[in-house]
């Protein structure tokens, strides 16, 4: 890094820490218990994590002995899908890769060319398993991390569930930009990753139903004996924190702000390059207010990734979690796309994101633009 101003337009992959859950962090690293021993300094490390838990809790209108912590997201979307060990899975083609490598064999449910998995798909896959798939585990994420379409998640709960299945729901993106209270109510397995919404990251959490009881993923006596491992004091406590922040955050005056940027950038983009793609913009049940997933023909999704580096602009090309490789989008590609799932980049704002931030990425991109209009001219 250079000092020279830099705008983040990747809070997609992890939004900056806040100030507040870097506090709390600092405040309990100097504890020296075990959540899990019985005397003072552990019942004082206990103390932290059972905080930690009621903060999420409220998080997703949920009690707090049915949110499980875990190392991350990634986890929390293996232990759900574990829980399909004894029964038919089937995943939606758009999951997040934590969701698609874990279930290679599992039947993929398409989704429209707007990337919406709809309730009709879900309910054709399910003829395809055996017995109908009666018992079946479906796992549809609530917001893609690529285009932040929202899926009509409580639809395909009610007729998974009419079918005795259950359904297990990435809700990492969601966190913040959804109701999480409503989509705890609708589904039996839920997770979430501390990073997103501006806590540490290698945490996460796996909510569970009211009424279920998850197979542990990794046995031992921790989380209920639900998870084994000595949990991540710090880790949790500042998950908490950012939580809590977002419980007291006006999250409906947040998304008009950042729709507002979002917006300003999609209409300038598109003056700029009238062959501009902007994937699931018309999805039917809209999309989050603070992704957007930009095509820009002809341009190489890493090279254009680049350039916006050199000009000082974070973005990506999609889910972050894939060893820092910048490949075709599987995603675009389950839309339709074709090649140009491999011309995309995401614009993801997020609370710290400012006009200034828009702006910035605006001239960028249309530079970029311009050079290639002219290589195409010559």
């Amino acid at each position: 890094m250079t000092g020279a101003v830099r705008h983040f337009l990747d809070h997609n992959a992890g939004a900056p820490l806040l100030p507040a859950a870097r506090a709390r962090m600092i405040e309990v690293l100097d504890l020296a218990g075990n959540p899990s021993s019985v005397h003072a300094e552990g019942r004082a490390a206990r103390a932290v994590v059972e905080q930690a838990r009621a903060e999420i809790a409220a998080l997703c209108g949920t009690r707090p002995d049915r949110v499980l912590f875990t190392s991350g997201g990634s986890e929390s979307n293996a232990w759900m899908l574990h829980q399909a060990a004894v029964g038919p899975l089937a995943v939606s083609a758009v999951e997040h890769d934590s969701v698609l490598a874990a279930a290679p064999h599992a039947p993929r449910i398409p989704v429209d060319d707007q990337g919406v998995v709809h309730p009709h798909a879900v309910a054709a896959a399910l003829d395809r398993l055996p017995d109908g798939g009666a018992g079946a585990l479906v796992a549809v994420m609530a917001v893609n991390n690529e285009t932040g379409v929202i899926q009509p998640v409580a639809e395909i709960a009610a007729l998974v569930h009419a079918r005795g299945g259950r359904v297990a729901c990435d809700a990492v993106q969601a966190a913040g930009r959804l109701d999480l209270g409503t989509l705890c109510g609708a589904v039996d397995f839920l997770s979430l990753s501390a990073h997103k919404i501006g806590g540490p990251k290698g945490v996460g959490v796996l909510v569970a139903g009211p009424e279920i009881e998850p197979a542990a993923l990794i046995p031992g006596g921790q989380e209920y004996r639900r998870r084994g491992g000595t949990e991540n004091l710090a880790g949790i406590a500042g998950f908490g924190a950012a939580a809590a922040v977002l419980c007291a955050t006006d999250r409906a005056a947040e998304a008009l702000r950042l729709a507002a940027l979002r917006d300003r950038i999609q209409a300038a983009l598109a003056d700029a390059a009238p062959d501009v793609l902007f994937p699931g913009r018309d999805a039917a049940f809209g999309r989050v207010a603070n992704t957007l997933s930009v095509v820009l023909p002809g341009i190489a999704s890493e090279t254009q990734v680049m350039r916006m580096d050199l000009a000082g602009i974070a973005v990506s090309a999609g889910s972050a979690c894939s060893s820092g490789k910048v490949a075709a989008s599987p995603v675009l590609a389950a839309m339709g796309l074709g090649d140009l799932a491999g011309q995309a980049i995401r614009v993801s704002l997020g609370a710290g994101s400012t006009v200034d931030d828009a702006e910035a990425f605006i001239a960028a991109w249309c530079r970029m633009a311009a050079r290639r209009n002219r290589a195409a001219a010559e």
